[in-house]
C-alpha cells in the first residue's frame, strides 16, 4: 500500500497575490473556515468598499448578522489590525475574523483583550492558515484558531463590568445622601462615600452600629449588633426586643426584628420600599430624604437604650 505524505506549504508560497488569488481561494473554502470557527457563513461580497478601503470578504451568519474577514499573506501587522476594526465599525459587523499565516503574540493578546472587553454580542477570531496538499492534489486549507471568544471568560468580564457599574452607582448614591443629610443631622458626619451597598456609623457602643443600606429596588436602615461574642449579641437583641412595642411606637413604624439564631450577629431593620433603589437614579433624592428621616428616628429610639445596656 502506498501512503502519500501530507505536504504543508506556506500560504505566501502558494499564492503570490493576496487580493486576486488568496481571497478567491478563501472565498471558495469559506465552509472550511466556518466549520473551524463554528459559525455558518455566507459570503455577501468580495472586496467590498469601505470608503477608500476594501474589506476582503463581507459575510453574514445564519442570523443575518454581518461578519467581516480580513486576510493577509504575511505576518500580522498594525495596518491589518486597524483595517479589521475600521471595517467592523463602518459596516456594522458584530464578528471579525483575521486570517493570516503567521501571528505576532502582541496581536494575539489584542484579540484576546477585545473578546474580554467588548460586549457579549461582539466576537473576534484570529486564525492561522496554511495550505496543504497530498502529492499533486490541489491546495486545501488548514485553519487553526488561535484566539476566539470564550464564554466563561466573557461571563466573568460581564460580571466584572456589572460590579464596577454597581460600585460607581453606590458611591454616587452615598455622596448624594451624605450631602443632603448635612443640614439635618450630624449622625454620619465625617463618613466617606463607599462603593459598597452600605455605610455605617458607631452607636457609641463597641460592636453595635447604625447602617444605611441600598439595594437594586429598595433601601433600608438598621441597627446591627455584632460584637465578637455571639451570646452577648443575642442578649443585647433580647433586651431591646423586650421593649419592642414601645420602641416601635416611638419610632412610628413597624420594625423587622431579626435575631438570626444561626449567626453571630443580630439586627433590627426597616426596609423602605416604593421609592425605587440603586437601579432607579431618578428616585434617589426622595429615597435619600426618606432614609435620612428614618435614620434620625432610629438613632433617637435606640442610642440611649443601647448605652444603658449593662452586660
Amino acid at each position: 500500500m502506498n501512503i502519500s505524505k501530507l505536504e504543508i506549504v506556506p500560504v505566501r508560497d502558494a499564492f503570490r497575490h493576496e487580493a486576486h488569488n488568496f481571497t478567491l481561494w478563501l472565498e471558495s473554502n469559506i465552509d472550511a473556515l466556518a466549520q473551524r470557527i463554528g459559525i455558518d457563513l455566507t459570503v455577501l461580497e468580495r472586496e467590498k468598499a469601505v470608503g477608500s478601503f476594501n474589506v476582503d470578504l463581507f459575510c453574514e451568519d445564519r442570523n443575518g448578522t454581518y461578519v467581516i474577514i480580513e486576510n493577509q499573506l504575511e505576518r500580522t501587522d498594525h495596518d491589518h489590525l486597524g483595517k479589521l476594526l475600521t471595517y467592523m465599525v463602518n459596516l456594522g459587523a458584530k464578528t471579525a475574523v483575521w486570517v493570516t499565516p503567521e501571528v505576532r503574540s502582541e496581536h494575539q493578546r489584542v484579540i484576546d483583550w477585545l473578546n474580554k472587553s467588548t460586549g457579549a454580542d461582539f466576537s473576534f477570531y484570529l486564525v492561522r492558515v496554511e495550505a496543504v496538499k497530498i502529492a499533486d492534489s490541489p491546495y486545501a486549507p488548514l485553519f487553526t484558531v488561535l484566539a476566539a471568544p470564550d464564554e466563561q471568560t466573557r461571563e466573568i468580564a460581564e460580571t466584572t463590568k456589572e460590579l464596577a457599574a454597581r460600585d460607581y452607582r453606590c458611591k454616587e448614591f452615598w455622596k448624594g445622601l451624605l450631602e443632603r443629610s448635612k443640614d439635618r443631622t450630624n449622625l454620619f458626619a465625617g463618613i466617606t462615600p463607599s462603593t459598597r451597598p452600605w455605610i455605617q456609623k458607631s452607636s457609641g457602643r463597641s460592636g453595635v452600629i447604625f447602617v444605611y443600606l441600598i439595594f437594586k429596588d429598595r433601601a433600608g436602615v438598621e441597627v446591627y449588633i455584632n460584637t465578637v461574642d455571639q451570646e452577648k449579641n443575642k442578649k443585647i437583641f433580647d433586651l431591646l426586643y423586650a421593649e419592642g412595642a414601645t420602641i416601635e411606637s416611638e419610632f412610628g413604624d413597624v420594625l423587622g426584628w431579626q435575631r438570626l439564631d444561626e449567626k453571630r450577629a443580630s439586627r433590627v431593620r426597616k426596609y423602605i420600599e416604593g421609592y425605587g433603589g440603586l437601579d432607579d437614579p431618578e428616585t434617589w433624592p426622595e429615597l435619600q430624604d426618606m432614609l435620612i428621616e428614618k435614620m434620625i428616628r432610629l438613632d433617637k429610639v435606640f442610642r440611649q437604650r443601647i448605652r444603658r445596656i449593662n452586660i
